[in-house]
């Protein structure tokens, strides 16, 4: 994600005007965490359920990620400004989060190690200086912690996002920190393009990286473990260095099926380690959008672009077949019609790739380039890349690079894709494992200066809850229709501003835990909204 995506900060007025037309109504969210249903003690453990006859609402293609990379490295999304002051930095990232959330997006994916340094206070590698300016620096205040906070207060999930092998954009060890590993440890490093990276055949390389991510799974409340397509580096002339690396422990394999056992046994290890360590932290990548292409294997894509097989390793398509990701969001960050790798080709094919497993697939839009060129000018084209996904099932929402280009909003496209694709929330899809929370009880409505006031008591274990609003009075238990949701929340109630004045609602209330597997509803609640 180096590539072409560093750029200057819009003006700010610019800016002001393009979060100004992506301002929505929000749903206000009271009774926090700590203090569900209003103080109400939580549904009893074996409780029975309100509505026992009625089913839990299925999985069903409502559901859909929608998140955007907040991008560190480089300040290309936050912090704009490393110097600036601790609130400043703040409140720069509660503005993003705002957007998102104005966007209807239900996840954020935060990059917290983009160089072998922590957003974060790590035991093992330095403070970035992406935080601070000058790498080691303490900020002040513990910025993953305030970072997941903030999310989860709205309800965005936490994707913690790690790159596993980069080091610098430069070759001068001299310049890092004294904590790094790298400094500590020269012969792990290995200058390749005008930087540095680990030498991923090196086992001790694959222990720090295993190390840096269980760290944080351990001590934060993170939702997922996330990589993207950093492996072995692109290629930008001539060979990676690791000859020597390659006699120590190549043992006769084939130099590339070498490379390539050397990142699946990182992906591997991590997997089983995430997942035994927290169950419901999801593990995820995002490749390179092309495995293979057709001229290569007949089992690749019908393109003629880089491979990441070939290029940097990664055999994507042996991941997903071995279950050892639990979401793979390909960067297809070409336009429908592209001569070298046409968007619906790659859409097509990485369905066929998670078919009849239980890896999610969601896809990586390329927000970044909407205006670059020609094939870019006009501002419905990711909108016609989600109306093209919604004819594979397999597709199970969208990732845009990056934060700032959905703030920006040029020429209207983000905006464009709320109107055409994100004008209601949705609840994310459900992952594998795990089972539905005991349903709420007691849920109640009345009218409120602000619209419409619903609570309920909480499920004991809950993560979220889904409000749902039906048009006039049906009271009594009924199954809920996925196009009613309103709200996803963690608090233990809301006032709906958008109930209008003079209508009769009925409302409902799901349970949802943490891999979003959602109870039956508890039984509906109708109230008239005041007319003001």
């Amino acid at each position: 994600m180096w590539r072409s995506k560093f750029r200057a900060a819009a003006a700010a007025l610019t800016a002001a005007m393009a979060a100004g037309a992506l301002a929505g109504c929000g749903i206000p969210v009271f009774g926090g965490t700590d203090e569900r249903g209003g103080g109400r003690a939580p549904v009893p453990a074996g409780a029975r359920a309100e509505c026992a006859d009625v089913p839990a609402p299925g999985d069903s293609k409502e559901r859909e990620l929608r998140a955007m990379w907040i991008a560190t490295v480089g300040n290309i999304d936050w912090p704009k400004d490393p110097r600036a002051s601790a609130a400043e930095q703040k409140k720069q990232f509660t503005r993003l989060l705002d957007n998102a959330r104005q966007m209807n997006m239900n996840a954020v994916f935060v990059q917290i190690r983009p160089n072998s340094d922590a957003f974060y206070d790590s035991p093992i590698e330095p403070w970035s200086t992406w935080i601070t300016g000058t790498q080691g620096k303490d900020p002040g205040y513990d910025v993953l912690e305030f970072m997941l906070k903030e999310a989860h207060a709205r309800n965005l999930e936490f994707h913690a996002w790690f790159n596993p092998y980069r080091i610098a954009r430069h070759t001068d060890l001299d310049k890092l920190d004294a904590k790094s590993p790298a400094r500590k440890n020269p012969g792990w490093v290995r200058e390749y393009g005008g930087g540095m990276w680990y030498d991923p055949g090196i086992p001790q390389v694959r222990e720090l990286a295993t190390k840096a991510v269980m760290d944080v799974v351990g001590k934060y409340d993170i939702d997922a473990v996330h990589f993207d397509d950093y492996f072995y580096p692109y290629p930008e002339g001539g060979e990676f260095p690791d000859q020597a690396t390659y006699k120590a422990h190549g043992g006769g394999m084939d130099k590339g099926d070498w490379r390539r056992r050397n990142v699946d046994l990182l992906i591997e290890d991590l997997s089983r380690k995430i997942h035994d360590a927290k169950p419901w932290v999801q593990f995820g990548i995002s490749p390179f959008g092309v495995w293979r292409n057709k001229n290569s294997d007949p089992a690749g894509s019908d393109t003629r672009a880089l491979q990441s097989y070939d290029d940097i390793y990664a055999d994507t398509r042996k991941w997903i077949e071995k279950g050892w990701v639990d979401y793979i969001t390909p960067q297809l960050y070409w336009p429908i019609g592209d001569p070298r790798a046409d968007y619906a080709e790659l859409v097509a094919w990485w369905a066929e790739q998670v078919e009849g497993t239980d890896v999610q697939l969601t896809i990586g839009q390329g927000a970044y380039r909407v205006g670059a060129d020609a094939a870019w000018k006009d501002p419905a084209e990711l909108s016609r890349h989600l109306t093209l996904n919604d004819k594979y099932p397999q597709v199970r929402g969208d990732v845009y690079f990056s934060a700032t280009d959905i703030t920006e909003n040029r020429r209207g496209f983000a905006e464009r894709l709320r109107d055409d694709h994100y004008r209601r929330p949705a609840l994310r899809p459900a992952g594998a494992g795990g089972d539905a929370p005991q349903p709420v009880q007691e849920t109640a409505a009345e009218p409120h200066d602000d619209g419409v006031k619903v609570t309920w008591r909480p499920s004991r274990d809950a993560a979220t809850y889904a409000v749902y609003r039906a048009d006039g009075e049906r009271p009594g238990c009924a199954p809920v229709d996925p196009g009613h949701l309103i709200a996803d929340v963690r608090g233990g109630g809301i006032v709906d501003p958008g109930a209008e004045p003079g209508r009769t609602y009925t409302y409902y209330v799901t349970a949802l835990d943490r891999r979003h597997h959602q109870s039956a509803p508890a039984r509906g609640v109708t109230v008239t909204a005041p007319k003001g």
